[in-house]
């Protein structure tokens, strides 16, 4: 089946000499899947999403929903017309309007007992029955939040453009709306792009994550495969925590800081090699000869993490509780995981 929206080879710039702020960009998704477009604030993610609305002319490159252009040379459908529904950051609700004025505002041209039923339904799907005589300042911002996506719904977009949409949430309701919103997509088997800076969001919510730099995409598969086999250094940092070392590769094995260590993939001379810090383990040095020695012990409850010096380099290893190793302790680390062994890039 093919790809529900196709970008081909975008590019944009907002000066006619500057930097390209979306630069050669090619990707695709599926019909109801969610991707994720993460990246640090200035990367180009979010003019990657106006791009695909209709709210930003493209300088180069097409975009095609269901197989016709939707924007590219000598072409630019409204946004209005694509077919594409956009959830602010900010939710854009009307205040002055109730939940069910809201949800009503895009349906002005359907008949009036299809709208209700659309009302209805949307409304059930996102838990807001008994809300729809409430003004947007009675609501919590996660309410707010399921009031603007089920405005969206209402209009039966193709696809759902999700902008930073749960950053004005606090941390708990923000992972209980995710949640949420994440379930209603799959059930209503809708399409949707998200694009956020927090790489937990994106990991929990996608089915696929591209990981922005640039306005290039450094790397692109399942929050799994990004997150354990991050193929450049920017992605393995961006990702979260991790242990880099420079080391010597020999096939499926390198000397490293550590010792030999295994490989996720041959390689030959000088490498740059990541690993999770879950993906290290200590070992008591009974001797006490090694170089390796405990700096700090961090608590966490169900895991610890370690700070360890190794011949001049310090390293993270998290370890699950209990774990008795504590400041000043001779260990041994070994790798529990293939090391991963980053791609040269240049920019």
């Amino acid at each position: 089946m093919p790809p529900i929206l196709e970008v081909r080879s975008l590019v944009k710039r907002f000066s006619p000499h500057g930097p390209a702020v979306v630069d050669d960009l090619t990707f695709a998704v599926d019909e109801g899947e969610i991707l994720a477009l993460l990246g640090p604030s200035g990367c180009g993610k979010t003019t990657i999403l106006r791009l695909i609305a209709g709210l930003t002319r493209p300088d180069a490159g097409e975009i095609f929903l269901k197989g016709k252009v939707i924007a590219g040379p000598g072409t630019h459908v409204p946004p209005e017309r694509r077919g594409v529904g956009l959830v602010f950051q900010d939710y854009a609700l009307f205040p002055h309007l109730t939940v069910e004025e809201n949800i009503a505002f895009g349906l002005q041209s359907v008949p009036s007992t299809e709208r209700t039923e659309i009302h209805r339904r949307v409304t059930h799907l996102l838990g807001l029955t008994g809300y729809e005589k409430r003004r947007p300042h009675q609501l919590s911002g996660g309410q707010q939040q399921r009031v603007a996506l089920a405005r969206t719904l209402a209009t039966s977009p193709d696809v759902i453009l999700l902008d930073e949409p749960f950053s004005n949430l606090d941390a708990l309701l923000r992972q209980t709306t995710r949640q949420e919103i994440r379930d209603v997509l799959k059930k209503t088997g809708m399409t949707a792009i998200l694009v956020t800076h927090d790489q937990e969001e994106a990991l929990s919510i996608a089915d696929r994550v591209a990981v922005i730099w640039n306005g290039q995409i450094e790397q692109v598969g399942t929050p799994e495969q990004v997150y354990f086999e991050p193929r450049t250094l920017f992605v393995s940092q961006f990702l979260g925590r991790t242990n880099l070392m420079l080391s010597f590769a020999r096939g499926t094995v390198a000397d490293t800081p550590i010792g030999e260590v295994v490989l996720n993939r041959p390689a030959q001379g000088n490498v740059l090699l990541s690993l999770r810090p879950e993906h290290l383990a200590l070992e008591h040095d009974r001797v006490g000869t090694t170089d390796a020695v405990v700096l700090e012990r961090e608590f966490k409850g169900h895991d610890i993490t370690f700070k360890v010096q190794v011949t001049g380099s310090e390293y993270l290893v998290h370890m699950p509780s209990p774990a008795d190793y504590k400041p000043g302790d001779h260990v041994t680390i070994r790798a529990t995981e293939p090391a991963v062994v980053l791609e040269k890039r240049t920019r």
